[in-house]
């Protein structure tokens, strides 16, 4: 089975010759298999393409796909939104009494799965131009516990709640407090109670528009939770979150699935095996096709997610391994010193940090780590410049490089003019296309307005454009956000390459265990009262700023046998005690 694919929003057909059609061969000899559709942008016969691929690599935009698929996946297609659009092939099911987990890349139909499930759209089983009926679509999935699902939520019988993936749009959707948005959804909980359990007492009466994104999720979190209903599917529950705080929702999660039907969204690796029992793995290409493969118990699904192989199906989706290496980082390093800083801090009417005393080398990659509101990009905003310490000492006279935690798109150009404005002589070079432009996958935005990136196109830009800069330290303030998971191990490999090959340093905030782990020589640690005061300790070795920073958070990390994966343990679990006991909370022995 073969199927063509126009990605509209890369197909620009006014800044190209048509390539598409002027070099197909079926065209040439008088077939109409491309044509220019009623927008002026080409429309592709499925069934009189021979699948040379010559309109794929004539594209200038890359935007025509033809790709093959195993014939079993044609009959079935759950939804298709246009001719040569984007089509979602099978569908998960929510089970009682367990958390069912979704693991996949971005752009390839998960929340469109969500949206199916909740009812908020009908499947059209791929005939988006005559759309089939409620009837007809259990008549296809007759016999299937699909079918009794959807035969349910047609009837109006099942009672959904949607945590939604992009909190931040909150503040455009209401415009009150925090209080008044939940008294509104007050069904299972009250206000207080769910306040308490996720920690929302103190912003109850702020308006949403002031919120952090933590925040922001949290208040997403409260109003789903509250919702009395059958089914709860939460996108992306642990965004902008620190690691304290997702585990705290894991585990309500957790709870919730006990009585109900709960569906998770997640691409924080940790947390998804923690959180799920059984997931399922989505495979695709992003912005043309999508296909959730069958469930599997959620320490398989993940590994074969990491190995890039489904086995019962015989299907590789990804070429490359993603393997995560045992061997303890360097405790010492023989480089000399970047920057070194004494004792200093930074006082605000009503928040105050301080650091001790520590020292960068030259080519070592330090994560940062520790819950929100504790410190850590005021930290990162002193070494970049932008906040003077209130007293104390720090070295400077580096040059750095600084991504933002909160990225604003507001460059009026596209991609590639804002490489060519600010690291045009950079860009341009072999070692930015092999190590950042290709890993990063961002030869297909180059053409896109900058105003128009997604949330974790945004990101990959910014990460891109902090590495192409020339400095000495890089700052990366939570790079992994709204990156999917295999995005986020690209990134962490990118960084940390980048680092190694020009001999630069780089400090990496991040909540994400499995991206730290990969991306880290060694490790600062935050603690104290979020909101109040910080103190700032390290680096330290990976074991030692790990186990520090986990025993405060009471989370014991064990490897997979098989890809050497961390792995949280079941707390009060025998492994959970033993490591406690040796002190060893993310280094087992």
């Amino acid at each position: 089975m073969r199927i063509a694919v126009v990605l509209k929003d890369r197909c620009q057909p006014k800044k190209c010759n048509l390539e598409c059609i002027k070099y197909c061969p079926k065209v040439r000899t008088g077939v109409e298999v491309v044509k220019l559709g009623e927008k002026g942008k080409p429309d592709i016969s499925e069934e009189l393409c021979v699948g040379c691929g010559i309109c794929v690599h004539k594209c200038p935009f890359d935007a025509v796909k033809i790709i093959g698929l195993p014939d079993e996946l044609e009959g079935e297609i759950v939804h298709q939104y246009s001719k040569n659009g984007f089509r979602l092939y099978r569908l998960p099911v929510p089970k009682s009494g367990m958390v069912t987990g979704i693991l996949g890349p971005n752009g390839i139909g998960k929340s469109t799965s969500i949206g199916l499930l909740s009812g908020s759209e009908i499947p059209n089983l791929g005939l988006y131009e005559n759309p089939p009926t409620r009837e007809e679509v259990l008549d296809h999935f007759s016999g299937t516990e699909l079918h009794d699902y959807l035969e349910r939520v047609f009837a109006g019988d099942v009672r959904t709640s949607l945590k939604p993936q992009y909190v931040d749009k909150l503040p455009s959707v209401h415009n009150g407090n925090v209080r008044e948005l939940l008294e509104r959804i007050e069904e299972r909980m009250t206000v207080g109670q769910v306040a308490g359990l996720l920690d929302l007492e103190e912003a109850l009466d702020r308006e949403l528009g002031k919120l952090s994104g933590g925040e922001l999720q949290r208040v997403a979190l409260a109003a789903s939770i509250m919702k009395d209903a059958e089914v709860y599917f939460f996108d992306e529950p642990s965004s902008y979150l620190d690691i304290y705080q997702r585990m705290k929702v894991a585990r309500l999660i957790k709870k919730l699935s006990e009585e109900k039907q709960v569906m998770v969204i997640e691409h924080d690796l940790a947390i998804l095996d923690f959180l799920a029992d059984n997931t399922y793995l989505v495979y695709g290409s992003e912005g043309a096709f999508g296909v959730f493969a069958h469930p599997r118990q959620v320490r398989t699904a993940i590994n074969a997610y990491l190995d890039g192989y489904l086995r019962e199906e015989n299907i590789r989706f990804r070429d490359n391994k993603i393997e995560f290496h045992t061997h303890p980082p360097k405790s010492e390093w023989d480089t000399a010193t970047l920057i070194e800083f004494g004792n200093f801090g930074v006082e605000f009417p009503n928040f105050s940090l301080m650091v001790d005393p520590g020292e960068i080398k030259i080519g070592e990659s330090v994560g940062v780590v520790g819950p929100n509101a504790i410190g850590k990009t005021t930290f990162v905003k002193v070494l970049a410049g932008v906040l003077e310490p209130s007293f104390g000492t720090l070295e400077s006279g580096i040059k750095v490089s600084y991504k933002p935690q909160y990225i604003t798109p507001d460059f009026d150009g596209t991609v590639r003019e804002l490489f060519h404005c600010y690291v045009k002589e950079f860009f341009d070079s072999g070692f930015f296309q092999t190590e950042v432009e290709h890993p990063l996958s961002l030869k297909h935005l180059l053409e896109k307005n900058v105003t128009t990136l997604s949330g974790g196109e945004l990101q990959r830009v910014a990460i891109a454009l902090c590495l192409a800069r020339d400095a000495d330290l890089y700052l990366l303030d939570e790079p992994s956000a709204y990156l999917d998971s295999s995005q986020r191990m690209n990134a962490a490999k990118t960084i940390r390459r980048v680092m190694e090959k020009r001999g630069r340093s780089a400090l990496v905030v991040d909540h994400d265990t499995y991206f730290l782990d990969m991306v880290s020589d060694s490790m600062m640690v935050f603690s104290g009262e979020p909101g109040e005061g910080g103190v700032g300790r390290g680096p330290f070795d990976m074991r030692t700023g790990m186990n520090m920073f986990l025993k405060e958070v009471d989370v014991t990390f064990r490897r997979d046998n098989d890809t050497q994966r961390p792995r949280i343990n079941k707390p009060d679990s025998r492994l959970d005690k033993e490591q406690k006991s040796k002190g060893e909370y993310y280094y087992s022995s």
